[in-house]
């Protein structure tokens, strides 16, 4: 739980819900960085041994090219390393390795997901920030930001946000529940559901997408069993496809409102 003196990013879902997702500190981003600037490190190390072994001397080819050979190769060098903070941050969802290990994420000012343009631009941003060094730039302004966020965080609209445990007890059905603990529901949405069951299904399908596809089909159905109320042909169509679940599920809290 967040204390009400950490900084916090509260957004609104579409179906009209208030979520507050933690900051990521500058502790937690500094760690991060450092396990993904290892991992570099230790490419970059690999690139030289299995390019020295095709040349003999690589400093003495390096200083035997011209000016605009060498501004070339730098300008390749900082593109391999934007390339690695970009391209894991679009496939992985706001993640690259460091920031997974952390349990941090990358998403916009509203919560939602990055895409390419915000990846980016914040990655772009890393010479800025990283000057004079060290990311002293980058540091004074998460420092006197109140959400952490470096320039790079500022210009493309993104804020780092840490991710919370799942307390996977409240998506599971009792054992053997009573038949007055569930509510009798419908496919077509007949059926009234309690205000708070509305909100755990709207926060479950909230952090879906977040999910690994495995966790994301159980949890899934699991609230299909703890709502209950269908037939076996209806809950075999219902649970066909995570697709399909997540329909039904969105079907009932909204029918609802």
């Amino acid at each position: 739980m967040t204390s009400a003196s950490s900084p916090s990013l509260d957004v609104a879902t579409p179906e009209r819900v208030a979520l507050t997702l933690p900051v990521a500190g500058i502790g937690y981003r500094c760690l991060a960085w450092l396990v993904d600037a290892t991992i570099l490190f230790f490419f970059w190390v690999t690139a030289y041994f299995v390019f020295s072994l095709l040349v003999s001397d690589v400093l003495v080819v390096f200083r035997g090219l011209s000016g605009f050979a060498q501004t070339l190769l730098a300008v390749g060098i900082f593109a391999t390393q934007w390339m690695y903070w970009t391209l894991a941050e679009v496939f992985f969802h706001g993640q690259t390795p460091g920031k997974r290990l952390l349990r941090i994420r990358v998403v916009r000012v509203d919560g939602s997901p990055i895409g390419v343009y915000e990846s980016a631009v914040r990655n772009l941003l890393r010479a800025v920030d990283f000057l004079p060094l060290l990311y002293a730039v980058g540091s004074l302004s998460m420092l006197f930001t109140q959400q952490h966020r470096r320039l790079g965080d500022l210009l493309a609209g993104t804020v780092l946000v840490r991710e919370e445990r799942f307390d996977l007890s409240k998506y599971t059905a009792p054992a053997q529940p009573s038949p007055e603990a569930l509510p009798a529901v419908a496919p077509t949405g007949s059926g009234r559901l309690e205000s708070e069951e509305v909100e755990l299904i709207l926060a479950f399908l909230e952090r879906a997408p977040w999910l690994e596809p495995d966790a994301r089909r159980h949890l899934g159905a699991r609230m299909v069993e703890r709502l209950g109320g269908l037939t076996e042909q209806e809950r075999a169509a219902v649970l066909a496809s995570t697709q399909a679940t997540e329909d039904f599920l969105r079907a009932r809290a909204q029918a609802v409102r």
